[in-house]
C-alpha cells in the first residue's frame, strides 16, 4: 500500500529514510519498492541507492534488492562501544573468561575481515596476542566463518569469490568447496570453529549474539593455545558461551529499546 503523500524532504532525510527502511526490512527491497514505500521519486531512490552502495552503507543483492552494507553494520554495532553499555558488556565477558579460564571477546564484520572490538584476556602467562582493533580473515577464523554462515545465500555467493583463501596455518581451508561444506556445518550447529586454521597452535570457537529479530549482531569467541587447551576441551565451554551470548543479547536489547525511546 502506498504511503500517504507528505511534504518533500531534503536529500539527507531521504538517505536516512532509505537506510532505515533497508535495515528494518524483512525481505530485500528494490529501489522501486523503496520509492513506493517512502513516497519518493523512483529516479531518486535508484540514484541514492547507488550512492549508498558506492559508499558502503548498502549493497545490492543478486536480484537487485538492497541489503545493509558493511559500513551500516559497523555503525549499528558501534552502539556496543558506548559507555552506557560497556560496563555490563565487560562484566559479562570477564565473568565468562574467569569461568572458563581462557580469553573471550566480541568480533564484528568489517569488509572482508572480522574486527575484534572487545576482549577480556585470561591471566595465563602464555597468551595469543590479538588485541582490540585487530582484523582477522573471514575464511579461517571461528568468528569469520560464523558470520559467513549467517549470510543469506545470494549474499554469501557474492562474498565467497572475493576471499583470497590463502593458507594462514596448517589446517586452513583453501578449497572453496571444502569451505562451503564447513560453512553448512557452522550454519546447522550455529557454532564457528577454528582448529589451527588461522594461527598454528591456536584453537577457537564462536557463538552468535543476535538482535530481537534474530539477526547476527556480533560473534562471541574464545581462543586458546593448544598446548593448554585442545579443540575438544574448548568445545566443552560452548554452553557457557551460549549463556553469556544470551546475557549480551538482553543487554543489547535493552540498549536498543532505550535508544528508540529517546529518539521518539
Amino acid at each position: 500500500m502506498r504511503s500517504i503523500p507528505r511534504e518533500k524532504g531534503s536529500s539527507i532525510t531521504r538517505v536516512l529514510e532509505i537506510i532505515e527502511a533497508v535495515a528494518a526490512a524483512k525481505e530485500l527491497l528494490s529501489p522501486t519498492a523503496l520509492a513506493e514505500r517512502l513516497d519518493i521519486p523512483k529516479a531518486s531512490a535508484h540514484r541514492l541507492g547507488q550512492t549508498l552502495e558506492k559508499e558502503g552503507f548498502l549493497q545490492f543483492g543478486l536480484r537487485g534488492g538492497l541489503l545493509p552494507g558493511e559500513r551500516l553494520h559497523v555503525a549499528a554495532l558501534n552502539i556496543l562501544r558506548s559507555s552506557r553499555h560497556k560496563a555490563l558488556r565487560q562484566a559479562i565477558l570477564r565473568q565468562l573468561s574467569e569461568a572458563i579460564s581462557e580469553t573471550c571477546g566480541l568480533a564484528i564484520p568489517d569488509g572482508l575481515d572480522m574486527l575484534y572490538f572487545d576482549r577480556v584476556q585470561t591471566n595465563w602467562p602464555l597468551q595469543i596476542n590479538l588485541p582490540i582493533g585487530s582484523h582477522t580473515p573471514l575464511w579461517c577464523t571461528a568468528s569469520g566463518k560464523l558470520y559467513l554462515a549467517s549470510l543469506p545465500p545470494e549474499q554469501l555467493e557474492r562474498v565467497l569469490p572475493r576471499l583470497p583463501l590463502q593458507r594462514m596455518a596448517r589446517n586452513t581451508l583453501t578449497d572453496l568447496s571444502a569451505l562451503r561444506d564447513d560453512l553448512a556445518r557452522v550454519r546447522e550447529e550455529q557454532l564457528g570453529t577454528d582448529s589451527e586454521e588461522f594461527i598454528d597452535g591456536m584453537v577457537a570457537c564462536a557463538v552468535p549474539v543476535r538482535d530481537a529479530d534474530g539477526e547476527l549482531l556480533a560473534c562471541l569467541f574464545s581462543h586458546a593455545p593448544v598446548i593448554r587447551c585442545s579443540m575438544a576441551q574448548l568445545l566443552e565451554f560452548v554452553p557457557r558461551l551460549r549463556a553469556a551470548a544470551s546475557e549480551l543479547e538482553a543487554v543489547l536489547g535493552s540498549a536498543a529499546a532505550l535508544e528508540a525511546d529517546q529518539s521518539t
